[in-house]
């Protein structure tokens, strides 16, 4: 059975967040503090609705779901990039699967995806941020032809990390 990538809707928004917790309990566990991961269920509410919101009035955004067997498994954002450096980049802002679902392919179709989306828009060249200390990621960005550019910034979940920034001209 092959996956389905589409528009998430506003109705959607509660799919949506859950699917966005269970992703990053996964993707996260070990790297991130599991307080922050636990507490992201505690917040749920507030985040379907902010989620609701960003889906009514996305902005330079564009959100996708990936959808098997009628599931929602995954999720996609893209954007065009905040980045002053980069004001003429793709942003691949989130990537994300359910963790039963890695390893299968799904992911390298969402990234494929998202590449032929954003260079649809016009965009030579894409980036995505990453955790420094997320390994697994960074192996599958470098595996789609990503390569670090030297941006780098520090973020705040429970903690400071580090995030690196990859970039491919497409």
């Amino acid at each position: 059975m092959s996956i389905i990538i589409r528009k998430v809707l506003p109705e959607e928004a509660n799919d949506y967040t859950a699917c966005h917790i269970n992703c990053w309990q996964a993707t996260y566990k070990g790297i991130v503090p599991d307080d922050f991961l636990t507490n992201m269920l505690d917040e749920i509410e507030e985040r379907t609705e902010r989620c609701k919101k960003s889906l009514q009035e996305p902005g330079d955004y564009e959100f996708y779901c990936v959808i098997y067997d009628n599931k929602m498994i995954g999720r996609l954002i893209i954007s065009k990039s905040k980045d002053e450096d980069k004001p003429d980049a793709g942003d691949i802002c989130a990537i994300y699967l359910l963790k039963d679902f890695w390893d299968k392919g799904y992911g390298r179709e969402m990234m494929d995806f998202a590449i032929t989306k954003l260079k649809r828009l016009g965009y030579k060249e894409v980036i995505i941020w990453v955790l420094e200390d997320n390994h697994r990621a960074r192996k599958f960005y470098e595996k789609c032809g990503f390569t670090l550019d030297g941006g780098s910034k520090e973020l705040d979940y429970g903690k400071t990390f580090t995030v690196v920034r990859y970039s491919k001209i497409i």
